[in-house]
Protein backbone atom coordinates (compact mmCIF):
# COMPACT_ATOMS: atom_id res chain seq x y z
CA UNK A 1 0.00 0.00 0.00
CA UNK A 2 1.20 3.28 -1.10
CA UNK A 3 2.01 5.53 2.04
CA UNK A 4 1.56 9.32 1.12
CA UNK A 5 1.96 11.01 4.49
CA UNK A 6 5.43 8.76 5.91
CA UNK A 7 7.58 11.76 6.16
CA UNK A 8 5.51 14.99 5.30
CA UNK A 9 2.48 16.55 4.75
CA UNK A 10 3.87 18.32 1.71
CA UNK A 11 2.69 15.63 -0.62
CA UNK A 12 -0.96 15.62 1.06
CA UNK A 13 -1.01 19.21 0.83
CA UNK A 14 0.19 19.82 -2.69
CA UNK A 15 -1.78 17.00 -4.19
CA UNK A 16 -5.55 17.60 -2.66
CA UNK A 17 -5.84 21.40 -1.05
CA UNK A 18 -6.84 22.74 -4.40
CA UNK A 19 -9.56 19.72 -4.52
CA UNK A 20 -10.96 20.40 -0.52
CA UNK A 21 -10.75 24.03 -1.18
CA UNK A 22 -13.29 22.94 -4.56
CA UNK A 23 -15.30 20.95 -1.83
CA UNK A 24 -15.49 23.38 0.73
CA UNK A 25 -16.80 25.95 -1.53
CA UNK A 26 -19.42 24.58 -2.97
CA UNK A 27 -20.27 23.39 0.57
CA UNK A 28 -20.16 26.57 1.46
CA UNK A 29 -22.31 27.63 -1.32
CA UNK A 30 -24.79 24.92 -0.57
CA UNK A 31 -24.90 26.31 2.96
CA UNK A 32 -25.91 29.30 2.12
CA UNK A 33 -28.53 28.43 -0.70
CA UNK A 34 -29.89 26.10 2.28
CA UNK A 35 -30.35 29.04 4.78
CA UNK A 36 -32.01 31.28 2.21
CA UNK A 37 -34.96 28.41 1.20
CA UNK A 38 -37.36 29.67 3.68
CA UNK A 39 -37.20 33.22 2.51
CA UNK A 40 -38.10 31.98 -1.10
CA UNK A 41 -39.33 28.48 -1.42
CA UNK A 42 -42.66 26.89 0.16
CA UNK A 43 -41.41 23.71 1.05
CA UNK A 44 -43.86 20.59 1.13
CA UNK A 45 -43.78 17.67 3.79
CA UNK A 46 -43.27 15.23 0.97
CA UNK A 47 -40.56 16.43 -0.94
CA UNK A 48 -38.83 17.18 2.05
CA UNK A 49 -39.03 13.41 3.57
CA UNK A 50 -38.50 12.27 -0.42
CA UNK A 51 -35.23 14.69 -0.10
CA UNK A 52 -34.31 13.71 3.15
CA UNK A 53 -34.91 9.94 2.53
CA UNK A 54 -32.83 9.70 -0.76
CA UNK A 55 -29.81 11.70 0.99
CA UNK A 56 -30.14 9.43 4.37
CA UNK A 57 -29.61 6.54 1.90
CA UNK A 58 -26.36 8.43 0.34
CA UNK A 59 -25.14 8.77 3.34
CA UNK A 60 -25.41 5.35 4.62
CA UNK A 61 -24.39 3.81 1.42
CA UNK A 62 -20.83 6.64 1.68
CA UNK A 63 -20.48 5.20 5.31
CA UNK A 64 -20.61 1.14 5.25
CA UNK A 65 -19.52 0.83 1.28
CA UNK A 66 -16.55 3.48 1.22
CA UNK A 67 -15.67 5.44 4.35
CA UNK A 68 -15.52 2.09 6.92
CA UNK A 69 -13.49 -0.55 3.99
CA UNK A 70 -11.07 2.48 3.27
CA UNK A 71 -10.73 2.36 7.00
CA UNK A 72 -10.11 -0.73 7.20
CA UNK A 73 -7.62 -0.86 4.28
CA UNK A 74 -5.30 2.05 5.56
CA UNK A 75 -4.74 0.08 8.77
CA UNK A 76 -3.61 -2.60 7.20
CA UNK A 77 -3.47 -6.57 7.21
CA UNK A 78 -1.69 -6.73 10.45
CA UNK A 79 -3.66 -3.82 12.28
CA UNK A 80 -5.91 -4.98 15.52
CA UNK A 81 -9.61 -4.19 13.83
CA UNK A 82 -10.55 -3.10 17.31
CA UNK A 83 -9.16 0.32 16.23
CA UNK A 84 -11.52 0.34 13.88
CA UNK A 85 -14.68 -0.42 15.38
CA UNK A 86 -14.23 1.25 18.37
CA UNK A 87 -13.61 4.70 16.51
CA UNK A 88 -16.54 3.67 14.65
CA UNK A 89 -18.32 3.37 18.07
CA UNK A 90 -17.04 6.87 18.72
CA UNK A 91 -18.56 8.33 15.65
CA UNK A 92 -21.23 7.10 15.90
CA UNK A 93 -21.91 8.25 19.96
CA UNK A 94 -20.40 11.55 19.31
CA UNK A 95 -22.81 12.45 16.69
CA UNK A 96 -25.58 10.82 18.88
CA UNK A 97 -24.71 13.24 21.68
CA UNK A 98 -24.46 16.29 19.67
CA UNK A 99 -28.52 15.58 18.48
CA UNK A 100 -29.71 14.58 22.10
CA UNK A 101 -28.26 17.56 24.28
CA UNK A 102 -28.12 20.35 21.00
CA UNK A 103 -32.04 18.94 19.32
CA UNK A 104 -30.83 20.76 16.56
CA UNK A 105 -31.22 18.39 13.75
CA UNK A 106 -34.59 19.76 12.25
CA UNK A 107 -35.48 18.66 8.97
CA UNK A 108 -38.66 20.35 8.54
CA UNK A 109 -40.69 22.40 6.34
CA UNK A 110 -41.55 26.01 7.06
CA UNK A 111 -44.98 27.10 6.54
CA UNK A 112 -45.70 31.06 5.47
CA UNK A 113 -45.34 32.42 8.99
CA UNK A 114 -41.75 31.11 9.59
CA UNK A 115 -42.88 27.80 11.95
CA UNK A 116 -41.86 24.29 11.27
CA UNK A 117 -44.98 22.44 9.61
CA UNK A 118 -46.13 22.38 6.05
CA UNK A 119 -48.86 24.51 6.77
CA UNK A 120 -50.08 22.55 9.32
CA UNK A 121 -48.36 23.86 12.29
CA UNK A 122 -46.30 21.61 14.66
CA UNK A 123 -48.95 21.62 17.69
CA UNK A 124 -49.84 17.87 17.07
CA UNK A 125 -52.28 16.62 19.48
CA UNK A 126 -53.94 13.45 20.82
CA UNK A 127 -56.93 13.36 18.59
CA UNK A 128 -54.36 14.03 15.70
CA UNK A 129 -51.95 11.17 16.53
CA UNK A 130 -54.95 9.26 16.75
CA UNK A 131 -56.61 10.25 13.27
CA UNK A 132 -53.00 9.37 12.24
CA UNK A 133 -52.85 13.13 10.78
CA UNK A 134 -49.84 13.82 13.19
CA UNK A 135 -47.04 11.56 13.98
CA UNK A 136 -47.40 13.15 17.73
CA UNK A 137 -43.62 14.41 17.56
CA UNK A 138 -42.00 16.86 15.43
CA UNK A 139 -39.99 13.92 13.56
CA UNK A 140 -43.34 14.12 11.24
CA UNK A 141 -41.21 16.99 9.30
CA UNK A 142 -37.69 15.35 10.87
CA UNK A 143 -37.02 17.37 13.43
CA UNK A 144 -34.77 15.03 15.44
CA UNK A 145 -35.44 16.70 18.70
CA UNK A 146 -37.88 13.32 19.03
CA UNK A 147 -40.76 14.47 20.94
CA UNK A 148 -42.05 11.43 21.38
CA UNK A 149 -45.41 11.53 23.36
CA UNK A 150 -48.11 9.24 24.83
CA UNK A 151 -51.54 9.51 23.19
CA UNK A 152 -52.81 11.19 26.86
CA UNK A 153 -50.61 14.27 25.99
CA UNK A 154 -52.20 16.84 24.36
CA UNK A 155 -49.12 19.41 25.12
CA UNK A 156 -48.04 21.38 22.28
CA UNK A 157 -44.87 19.56 20.88
CA UNK A 158 -42.47 22.95 21.70
CA UNK A 159 -42.49 21.62 24.97
CA UNK A 160 -40.86 18.94 24.63
CA UNK A 161 -37.59 20.47 23.46
CA UNK A 162 -37.03 24.36 23.57
CA UNK A 163 -35.26 24.86 20.34
CA UNK A 164 -32.98 27.83 20.28
CA UNK A 165 -31.23 29.19 17.39
CA UNK A 166 -28.14 29.38 19.87
CA UNK A 167 -28.99 25.62 20.73
CA UNK A 168 -28.99 24.46 16.94
CA UNK A 169 -25.70 26.93 15.81
CA UNK A 170 -23.86 25.01 18.14
CA UNK A 171 -25.09 21.42 17.63
CA UNK A 172 -24.44 22.09 13.66
CA UNK A 173 -21.43 23.48 14.10
CA UNK A 174 -20.09 20.86 15.79
CA UNK A 175 -21.74 18.53 13.13
CA UNK A 176 -19.98 20.26 10.14
CA UNK A 177 -16.39 19.92 11.83
CA UNK A 178 -16.84 16.24 12.33
CA UNK A 179 -17.86 16.44 8.58
CA UNK A 180 -15.10 18.51 7.17
CA UNK A 181 -12.78 15.65 8.95
CA UNK A 182 -14.89 12.80 7.32
CA UNK A 183 -14.25 14.85 3.90
CA UNK A 184 -10.56 15.88 4.84
CA UNK A 185 -9.52 12.17 5.77
CA UNK A 186 -11.81 10.54 2.49
CA UNK A 187 -10.11 12.86 0.30
CA UNK A 188 -6.85 12.14 1.81
CA UNK A 189 -7.30 7.81 1.46
CA UNK A 190 -8.59 7.63 -1.78
CA UNK A 191 -5.62 10.50 -3.48
CA UNK A 192 -3.23 7.64 -1.79
CA UNK A 193 -0.35 9.56 -3.62
CA UNK A 194 -2.29 10.21 -6.80
CA UNK A 195 -1.38 14.04 -8.18
CA UNK A 196 -4.30 13.58 -10.39
CA UNK A 197 -6.71 11.81 -7.94
CA UNK A 198 -9.43 14.05 -9.49
CA UNK A 199 -12.62 12.45 -7.88
CA UNK A 200 -10.98 11.86 -4.36
CA UNK A 201 -13.41 12.05 -1.81
CA UNK A 202 -16.20 12.61 -4.02
CA UNK A 203 -18.92 9.82 -2.21
CA UNK A 204 -18.02 11.93 1.13
CA UNK A 205 -18.41 15.15 -0.93
CA UNK A 206 -21.87 14.37 -1.74
CA UNK A 207 -23.23 13.63 0.63
CA UNK A 208 -21.87 16.22 2.72
CA UNK A 209 -23.15 18.73 -0.21
CA UNK A 210 -26.74 17.39 -0.15
CA UNK A 211 -26.82 17.17 3.66
CA UNK A 212 -25.86 20.49 4.31
CA UNK A 213 -28.62 22.55 2.85
CA UNK A 214 -30.89 20.52 5.75
CA UNK A 215 -29.32 21.83 8.57
CA UNK A 216 -29.14 25.40 7.30
CA UNK A 217 -32.63 25.50 6.51
CA UNK A 218 -32.79 24.27 10.47
CA UNK A 219 -30.97 27.27 11.25
CA UNK A 220 -32.32 30.24 8.89
CA UNK A 221 -36.06 28.82 10.16
CA UNK A 222 -34.97 29.40 13.82
CA UNK A 223 -33.43 32.65 12.95
CA UNK A 224 -36.57 33.61 11.22
CA UNK A 225 -38.44 32.83 14.42
CA UNK A 226 -36.04 34.91 16.79
CA UNK A 227 -34.69 38.27 17.40
CA UNK A 228 -32.14 37.97 14.56
CA UNK A 229 -33.22 38.27 11.00
CA UNK A 230 -31.64 39.11 7.84
CA UNK A 231 -28.90 40.79 7.21
CA UNK A 232 -27.53 39.14 10.62
CA UNK A 233 -29.25 35.42 9.96
CA UNK A 234 -27.35 35.68 6.43
CA UNK A 235 -24.02 36.48 8.50
CA UNK A 236 -24.42 33.86 11.00
CA UNK A 237 -25.28 31.10 8.44
CA UNK A 238 -22.49 32.12 6.29
CA UNK A 239 -20.06 31.63 9.65
CA UNK A 240 -21.72 28.41 10.27
CA UNK A 241 -20.98 27.26 7.08
CA UNK A 242 -17.29 28.12 7.13
CA UNK A 243 -17.20 24.95 9.92
CA UNK A 244 -16.48 22.33 7.27
CA UNK A 245 -13.18 24.18 6.44
CA UNK A 246 -12.62 24.18 10.22
CA UNK A 247 -13.18 20.33 10.20
CA UNK A 248 -10.52 20.25 7.16
CA UNK A 249 -7.81 21.97 9.02
CA UNK A 250 -8.21 19.98 12.63
CA UNK A 251 -7.96 17.06 10.64
CA UNK A 252 -4.48 18.54 9.02
CA UNK A 253 -3.62 19.07 12.64
CA UNK A 254 -3.83 15.52 13.89
CA UNK A 255 -2.34 14.18 10.91
CA UNK A 256 0.71 16.49 11.64
CA UNK A 257 0.39 15.18 15.35
CA UNK A 258 0.87 11.73 14.44
CA UNK A 259 4.06 11.21 12.96
CA UNK A 260 5.23 7.64 12.04
CA UNK A 261 1.31 6.41 13.03
CA UNK A 262 -0.66 8.42 9.83
CA UNK A 263 -1.83 5.35 8.55
CA UNK A 264 -3.63 4.58 12.06
CA UNK A 265 -4.82 8.05 12.33
CA UNK A 266 -6.22 8.09 8.85
CA UNK A 267 -8.01 4.60 9.70
CA UNK A 268 -9.30 5.83 12.70
CA UNK A 269 -10.07 8.97 11.27
CA UNK A 270 -12.31 7.24 8.08
CA UNK A 271 -13.86 5.00 10.74
CA UNK A 272 -15.11 7.69 13.06
CA UNK A 273 -16.40 9.66 9.56
CA UNK A 274 -18.66 6.49 8.92
CA UNK A 275 -19.75 6.47 12.56
CA UNK A 276 -20.91 9.96 12.48
CA UNK A 277 -22.95 9.30 8.92
CA UNK A 278 -24.41 6.16 10.23
CA UNK A 279 -25.80 7.88 12.77
CA UNK A 280 -27.55 10.75 11.03
CA UNK A 281 -28.90 8.05 8.48
CA UNK A 282 -30.46 5.96 11.16
CA UNK A 283 -31.75 9.23 12.92
CA UNK A 284 -33.15 10.10 9.45
CA UNK A 285 -34.11 6.80 8.34
CA UNK A 286 -35.70 4.79 11.95
CA UNK A 287 -38.49 7.36 12.77
CA UNK A 288 -39.98 6.56 9.52
CA UNK A 289 -40.77 2.99 10.13
CA UNK A 290 -43.53 4.07 13.24
CA UNK A 291 -44.14 7.34 12.02
CA UNK A 292 -44.07 7.67 8.24
CA UNK A 293 -47.17 5.13 7.24
CA UNK A 294 -47.83 7.46 3.77
CA UNK A 295 -45.79 7.30 1.04
CA UNK A 296 -43.90 4.74 1.92
CA UNK A 297 -42.79 3.10 -1.81
CA UNK A 298 -41.88 6.86 -2.73
CA UNK A 299 -39.59 7.11 0.51
CA UNK A 300 -38.32 3.58 0.03
CA UNK A 301 -37.05 4.29 -3.93
CA UNK A 302 -35.54 7.48 -1.99
CA UNK A 303 -33.62 5.43 -0.12
CA UNK A 304 -32.69 2.48 -2.39
CA UNK A 305 -31.03 5.74 -5.33
CA UNK A 306 -29.46 7.34 -2.38
CA UNK A 307 -27.84 4.25 -1.64
CA UNK A 308 -27.38 3.37 -5.73
CA UNK A 309 -25.75 6.72 -6.05
CA UNK A 310 -23.04 5.61 -3.56
CA UNK A 311 -22.40 2.21 -5.35
CA UNK A 312 -22.21 3.76 -8.23
CA UNK A 313 -19.46 6.35 -6.89
CA UNK A 314 -17.19 3.08 -5.91
CA UNK A 315 -16.96 2.44 -10.09
CA UNK A 316 -14.87 6.03 -10.01
CA UNK A 317 -12.85 5.85 -7.02
CA UNK A 318 -8.90 6.26 -7.14
CA UNK A 319 -8.10 3.45 -4.92
CA UNK A 320 -9.98 0.08 -3.80
CA UNK A 321 -10.97 -1.64 -1.02
CA UNK A 322 -8.34 -4.64 -1.09
CA UNK A 323 -6.22 -5.08 1.63
CA UNK A 324 -2.45 -5.71 0.96
CA UNK A 325 -1.21 -9.23 0.86
CA UNK A 326 0.65 -10.50 4.16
Amino acid sequence: MVQPFAFSLKPFLVTVAPLLALYCALIFVASLLGGMIPLVVRLTHKRMEMAVSFVAGLMLGVGALHLLPHAIVELGATGKLDYIMWSLMGGFLAMFFVERFFCYHHHDAPDEDGEQGSGIGVQGTASDVAAGTRCGHDHHHHDHAHGHRRADEDAPIHGDHAMTWTGAAIGMTLHSVLDGVALAASVAAEADGHRHAALAGFGTFLVVFCHKPFDSLTLGTLLARGPRRSPASHFINALFSLAVVGGVLLFQAGLAGTPGQHDAFLACSLAFAAGTFLCIAMSDLLPELQFHHHDRIQLSLALLAGLAIAWLIGFFETSGHQLPPT
